[in-house]
C-alpha cells in the first residue's frame, strides 16, 4: 500500500529479458534499509525488490504488467527516470491517498499549459476508465497522488504545482507522453456499488 507521496526520482540502469523483465533502478534510498520482497513503486507500478546493492535495487516484471502499463512499447529504457514510493508502514502519515500501486490502464498528455507557476495538464484515459474519475476526486498518474480539477468525456485535467515538479517526474513531462493511471479505490466501489444498484 502507497500513499503517491513520490520520495525519491530513480533512473533505470539496465533492462535484461529472462522470461520476465528484469530491471536495475538506481535509487538514493539506503538500500541498507530495505529488505529483499519489499514492495516499492515504481512509476506507480507496485514491484518486488529481488536483489540490491550499494545505490540500486532490481525487481522482476511480468509480461502482464509490462502489457498494461507504460513499461512497455519501449516505455522504460536505460537512463529513463521513474518516480519511486516507498510501501507504507504503520504509523506513517498519509500524506495523499490510498494507492494500491496496481495500474489501471495507461493515459496520455494531450495538452499542457502554465497557469501562473504550476502547470494544468489534460489526460485523455480509455472509454472504460473514464467513468471513475470525478471532478476533485484523487487519482494516480505515474504514482503520484493528484486531484483533478475537471472531466470531459474521456478527458480530464490536473494542475501540477512547482514543489511537485521538481520532487518528481513531471518538470520533465511531455504531450503525447504515456502514464500509468490507478483510479481511487473508493470510486471504483462507489460505481460498482451503483452498478448493483441499477440492476
Amino acid at each position: 500500500m502507497f500513499t503517491g507521496i513520490i520520495t525519491d526520482i530513480g533512473r533505470v540502469q539496465r533492462l535484461e529479458r529472462r522470461g520476465d523483465l528484469r530491471a536495475r533502478i538506481a535509487t538514493g534510498y539506503d538500500t541498507d534499509g530495505i529488505d529483499i520482497g519489499a514492495s516499492i513503486a515504481c512509476d506507480g507500478v507496485c514491484l518486488t525488490v529481488v536483489a540490491l546493492g550499494g545505490g540500486w535495487f532490481d525487481v522482476d516484471i511480468s509480461a502482464e504488467t509490462v502489457s498494461k502499463t507504460n513499461i512497455g512499447n519501449d516505455g522504460w529504457h536505460e537512463g529513463k527516470a521513474i518516480n519511486l514510493e516507498r510501501a507504507l508502514r504503520v504509523g506513517d502519515e498519509l500524506g495523499g491517498h490510498i494507492v494500491s500501486g496496481h495500474v489501471d490502464g495507461v493515459a496520455r498528455i494531450i495538452a499542457m499549459a502554465d497557469e501562473g507557476d504550476s502547470t494544468r495538464f489534460t489526460f485523455l484515459v480509455p472509454d472504460g476508465l473514464a467513468r471513475f474519475i470525478a471532478p476533485k476526486g484523487s487519482v494516480a498518474l505515474n504514482g503520484t497522488s493528484l486531484t483533478v480539477n475537471e472531466v470531459d468525456g474521456a478527458t480530464f485535467g490536473v494542475n501540477i504545482i512547482p514543489h511537485t515538479k521538481e520532487a518528481t517526474t513531471w518538470g520533465a513531462s511531455r504531450v503525447d507522453d504515456r502514464v500509468n493511471l490507478e483510479i481511487d479505490t473508493l470510486a471504483r466501489y462507489v460505481a460498482r456499488l451503483h452498478d448493483w444498484g441499477g440492476a
